[in-house]
Order: C-alpha cells, then sequence, then structure tokens
C-alpha cells in the first residue's frame, strides 16, 4: 500500500502522523507524510522523511492571533473573521495535494485540513480517512457548547448544533473546495469513548484509542550547548533533584508576556510550596534552571508526566492523552478548538479542573490545583490511568490499511476515475 498522509496544524496536530507514518512504514507500506512546512524538519531530524504542503502553521496561528476582528463586539464581524478563518491556506494545501496524490492508494489526513484531504481524494478517486483527536461529529452526547449549563440540554439538540457547525464550516469551505465525498471516507476516532459515555454507540468508527508516543520516539530534544545534554536530561536531572514539581505547558499556544505568565506560575508555586516545571512549547520563553524551577523547550510527556503533582495545560488532545497515561491530575486552561472541550469531559469524570486561558490569574490557577490535588482526585486519575491502552497508533494503522482492498483497479496516469 503507499499512503499519502496530510498531517497540518500545531505539533499536537502534526505528532500523531508522523507516529502513523511510523508504524505503517514499519510493516512494510510506502508512506509520503505531508506536514506544514516549519514542522518538516521536526519530523526529518527524528527519521520519519517529510514534505511540505500548504502554510506554515505557526505563521497562521499568530495571523489569528492579530486579527481584531476576532475580539470585536460586532458579531457580523466575529462571524466573518471565523469564516475567513476556515478558509486560510486552504487553497494552498489542495494545490499542494494535487502535486502529491499520484501514485498513491489512499490518502489520511487529521482533523485540521480534513476538507481539503478529502477534496483530493474525491477528485483522485482514492479511499480517504481521517484521524479524528475528538469526536465532531453530530452525537447526542457530548455538549455542543462547552459549558455547564450545556449538560443539561436534551442530547438531540447538541446532534442538531453539531449538524449545524459541520454545515457552516462546509459552507465557509465551499467557495475553495470542489463538493462531493471521496469513493470511500473513514473516520478514525483517535481517543477513548469511554470518556464520553454512549458515544460508541453512536459512532460508527473504528476507536482506536489516543495515538500516543507510547515509546518516546518523538521526545528527542535539541542539546543545550551551554550545558553539553539535552533538555530531556536537563529535565531529569532536575527532577531527580527535589520534590514532585507542578508541570506547565502550552504547546503552541499564546501565552501573553512570557515574563508575566513565567511570574505568575512562580507566585502560585511559591505559595503552594511546589517547585515548577514549564516546557515553553512555542512561547518565547528562554532555557533556564534554578533549584525551584526548570524552563525547558519541551519534555518526555511519558517519562515525565508521572513523576509531577499536576499538570496545568491548553488541553491539546495529545497533551490530555498525556497526563491521563500518567494518572496525574490536570488544569486544562483552554484557548481553542476542542480544548474547551476537552476540559469539560474531564470535568465531568472527576479528571481535572478547567477554566478558560483568559480568565487564568494566580489566585484561581492556585484554586483550580487546591481543587484537583485532593486525595480523591488523585484516586480518579490513578485509576483511569491503569485502563488507559497505548496501541492507539497500531490500531489506527490497522484502519488505513484496512483500506488498501478498497482501492479502485481502474486509474488513468493523473489518478483520476475513466
Amino acid at each position: 500500500m503507499r499512503a499519502l498522509l496530510a498531517f497540518t496544524g500545531s505539533r499536537g496536530d502534526a505528532q500523531p502522523g508522523i507516529l502513523l507514518a511510523r508504524a505503517l512504514r514499519a510493516r512494510g507500506h510506502e508512506v509520503t507524510l505531508a506536514l506544514a512546512p516549519n514542522l518538516v524538519d521536526f519530523a526529518t531530524e527524528r527519521g520519519v522523511p517529510a514534505v511540505p504542503f500548504g502554510r506554515d502553521s505557526a505563521e497562521l496561528l499568530r495571523a489569528q492571533r492579530r486579527d481584531p476582528r476576532l475580539g470585536s463586539r460586532n458579531p457580523w464581524s466575529r462571524a466573518r473573521a471565523v469564516l475567513d478563518l476556515q478558509r486560510r491556506g486552504v487553497p494552498e494545501m489542495v494545490a499542494d495535494l494535487r502535486e502529491l496524490v499520484a501514485g498513491h492508494d489512499v490518502v489520511v489526513a487529521g482533523m485540521a485540513g480534513e476538507e481539503a484531504a478529502a477534496a483530493v481524494a474525491r477528485e483522485t478517486g482514492r479511499p480517504f480517512a481521517a484521524m479524528h483527536f475528538f469526536p465532531i461529529q453530530a452525537n447526542t452526547v457530548v455538549p455542543v457548547v462547552p459549558a455547564r449549563w450545556a449538560e443539561r440540554v436534551p442530547g438531540v439538540v447538541h446532534r442538531w448544533g453539531w449538524s449545524a457547525l459541520a454545515r457552516a464550516r462546509a459552507a465557509a469551505l465551499a467557495p475553495v473546495l470542489t463538493p462531493g465525498e471521496p469513493p470511500v471516507r473513514v473516520r478514525i476516532q483517535a481517543y477513548d469513548p469511554a470518556l464520553f459515555p454512549g458515544l460508541r454507540d453512536e459512532l460508527p468508527g473504528p476507536f482506536t484509542g489516543f495515538p500516543v508516543d507510547a515509546d518516546g520516539f518523538l521526545a528527542a530534544a535539541p542539546t543545550d550547548p551551554a550545558s553539553g545534554e539535552d533538555a530531556t536530561t536537563a529535565a531529569h536531572r532536575w527532577l531527580a533533584a527535589g520534590s514532585a514539581p507542578v508541570y506547565v505547558g502550552f504547546g503552541s499556544m499564546d501565552v501573553g508576556d512570557p515574563v508575566e505568565f513565567v511570574a505568575m506560575l512562580r507566585e502560585v508555586c511559591g505559595r503552594r510550596g511546589s517547585r515548577l516545571l514549564l516546557a515553553s512549547g512555542w512561547a518565547a520563553i528562554a532555557p533556564h534552571i534554578d533549584a525551584e524551577m526548570a524552563v525547558v523547550d519541551q519534555v518526555d510527556h511519558g517519562a515525565v508526566l508521572p513523576r509531577c503533582v499536576a499538570a496545568v495545560h491548553h488541553g491539546g488532545a495529545g497533551t490530555t492523552a498525556a497526563a491521563l497515561r500518567a494518572g496525574v491530575p490536570q488544569v486544562i486552561c483552554s484557548v481553542q478548538a476542542d480544548q474547551p472541550y476537552w476540559g469539560q469531559a474531564l470535568r465531568r469524570r472527576g479528571l481535572a479542573a478547567t477554566t478558560p486561558a483568559r480568565t487564568l490569574t494566580a489566585a484561581r490557577l492556585d484554586a483550580l490545583l487546591d481543587r484537583i490535588t485532593t486525595p480523591e482526585a488523585r484516586r480518579r486519575s490513578t485509576d483511569y490511568a491503569t485502563t488507559f491502552t497505548t496501541d492507539g497508533v497500531g490500531r489506527a494503522a490497522d484502519a488505513v490499511a484496512a483500506l488498501a482492498p478498497l482501492v479502485p483497479e481502474f486509474l488513468d496516469a493523473a489518478g483520476r476515475m475513466p
């Protein structure tokens, strides 16, 4: 089988694609992994060759943050900004994937860029699979509005709401995408349905579980020229030198003023008598290590989080899964996309406390940490960790490989149906 994998978005969006490409290659399949241009080096430096497609995802995120319409009090202005955001970068993705798709049997994408990849699969008559890192298909189980009050709304309203959101997104993309469906379309549910009781009965699956980096393959970090050791080694040395810290990591999300952000975290941890381990991600925070705080670019979640007293993060699916696997209580400070949904889902199960990142203050973070570091909250987190499965990538690879017999036998030279 020859598979074209198209995973755009932040590093958290790309990592499952890198892991899937690695798993498929290990089984003898041929894979072309296409990533946002700014993430190609991240994959190739770890031995998974990748090619660029679409636009720089970091620049797209910056452009989104700079758009004043998204903060406007005028709902029409905000609506136009959201529609523009949905279309941003899609024509470039489609053009690049059209160049790449020839010679491949199946097309696979993540949630970001799913519609662009599906359009190319439809044009060329190829089966298509999308990895969903959160349940976004219409259902009655997941509240369409990520808020406590929405949990009291009848399930049929949630189903209608998810359907309406899908129609709105399709309408936003209609000017830049050709209509229609691929000949075969599979949605791989790459998360644990047990976090959403009843969902397995409503969505067809397959349900594969979270696509976690089970062996720490992606954790290799750049070497610090001052110390001569990589960030992971430095973090482990620091962890071994004192008490269990509070872990903080916001991935590719904007943390505002980095100086104020770090000062707020140090204030909270100092008040609690806890050390602080901060993974800076895409934030402009310089590496630093002292007795009470370690700032590194990234960490091996699988190795580090079990040694932490709590995990404070943005609620991306990857970090959420890593903390669930580690059995560590969480404070989810959501920014956008599926993050507030994960915050509410884990709150309902007693596995996390949550708040929008824009409301975060020292006092609020301190109160949320109090809420999730009780013996009962710790017990729930460790109990859940015993049920966590780490074969999500392999099961997703199974689902992709199963598409191979569905490939049409007769395609013209351009890969289109005759």
